[in-house]
């Protein structure tokens, strides 16, 4: 059984470049996927199964064991790496140990490593570094020294631990490097010519305050950020009152299936290549993870479409009441799949457009499009449609209903 995923990569510099050709989907069998994602296994079998059958595609994996059960449920590996200790010998002993595995995808570098010595407040609250809560957001003096420290020691540790990865495994696998939502850009180009996939975790629903619609402007700036290299977004599977007294959340407050609804859409509008979730272990509500599930297999149904580019040409407008001013936003992609068309719609905004206006469909004229999951239909005529939205809720506009995928679960939170 070969290996699942294969990249091209210039093996410039001792084996350092990035591959130029992945395109931050998954390959399993010849066949391109949209990486969906946990990042805990579930330790029973019942529970991978599950997983996998609710189209999940990808889990972190932190051995042997895991990658073999990971394979055998039919997902894949993404395996966590310590390289900003460098080219160490235990590093090169995990990477022979696990380096030709048919399950392993990715390798996946320190976890928001450049927030981890810039704007983590456990620098602060726990490590006693800084003097001041927010030190790095003022520039103090002894921040940027503490930070210009860090980045010296661990930029040329990853530099020479990616080096020793791409030798010994021939490039066959990508570098992913998660960071936080605002992880300080100068630092991230630094390491940035020599991973494959960038990208944030983001997690804006709490009790007091829940904005779902920023994830599209956070792909947006990962996106420049990483000087157009495939976009992977971490988004929420958890609640923040359940990760204990240091975040200072008391009341339980999930995503609601609509919420988790409209972050994973969010981030497809806008381009990213790839969704994980973190925090599922962390979750004690079986509902929500269903809905997280019921939304995954959705996700899954649309495989054909994630894993295609935008169809160029097609935009979206809005036609706007008097009253209404400017600095509105819909999201809009718009796939194909052969024949088969989907229009993605989000509306990031807190309040109703009624006229929504959906432009460059002449490949499409006279043909229905069909809202996935709702009742919706609509023609087009003269290369457009018209919809209506809700405050912060997706349509998925589809030329056929073959592609819904129903599951216990959408109904949480409602």
């Amino acid at each position: 059984m070969g290996r699942f995923l294969c990249v091209v990569v210039l093996l410039q510099m001792g084996g350092l470049a990035a591959g130029e050709g992945f395109d931050g989907y998954l390959r399993r069998g010849g066949e391109r996927l949209f990486p969906i994602g946990f990042y805990d296994v579930p330790q029973d079998e019942a529970g991978l199964r599950e997983m996998a059958g609710a189209g999940v595609n990808l889990v972190r994996c932190h051995s042997l064991e895991e990658l073999d059960r990971a394979g055998a449920a039919g997902m894949q590996g993404v395996v966590p790496l310590p390289l900003d200790k460098g080219a160490t010998e235990g590093l090169r002993e995990e990477v022979e140990k696990l380096a030709g595995h048919p399950a392993l995808a990715v390798w996946e570098g320190p976890d928001e490593v450049v927030w981890n010595f810039t704007a983590f407040s456990g620098l602060y609250r726990t490590l006693g570094v800084h003097k001041e809560s927010g030190a790095w957001w003022k520039q103090t003096r002894e921040a940027v020294a503490y930070a210009e420290q860090r980045a010296a020691e661990v930029m040329p540790n990853m530099r020479a631990a990616v080096g020793m990865l791409r030798e010994m495994d021939g490039g066959a696998h990508p570098v992913w490097v998660n960071e936080a939502e605002k992880s300080d850009v100068g630092y991230v180009r630094q390491y940035l010519e020599f991973v494959d996939i960038t990208g944030c975790d983001i997690y804006p629903v709490k009790a007091e305050k829940s904005n779902p619609a920023r994830i599209g402007s956070s792909v947006e700036r990962w996106k420049e950020a990483g000087r157009g290299k495939p976009v992977w977004m971490v988004l929420q599977a958890f609640s923040w009152d359940e990760l204990g007294e240091y975040y200072g959340a008391k009341e339980t407050a999930y995503p609601t299936f609509g919420e988790s609804r409209l972050m994973a859409y969010d981030a497809i509008a806008h381009g990213a290549r790839g969704i994980l979730y973190w925090g599922g272990r962390f979750a004690k509500s079986v509902e929500f993870r269903q809905s997280l599930y019921a939304l995954t297999a959705e996700l899954a149904a649309l495989q054909p479409f994630l894993r295609a580019g935008d169809v160029p040409g097609v935009g979206v407008g809005l036609v706007e009441m008097p009253e209404d001013g400017g600095g509105k936003r819909v999201a809009c992609a718009a796939r194909k799949n052969g024949e088969e068309w989907v229009i993605i719609l989000v509306n990031e905004d807190d309040e109703a457009h009624m006229g929504v206006v959906v432009v460059g469909l002449g490949g499409l004229e006279g043909r229905t499009l069909h809202e996935l999951y709702g009742e919706k239909a609509v023609t087009v005529s003269g290369g457009e449609v018209v919809t209506r939205m809700m405050p912060r809720t997706v349509q998925v506009l589809c030329t056929s209903k073959a592609y819904e995928a129903r599951r216990n679960g959408r109904a949480f939170g409602d």
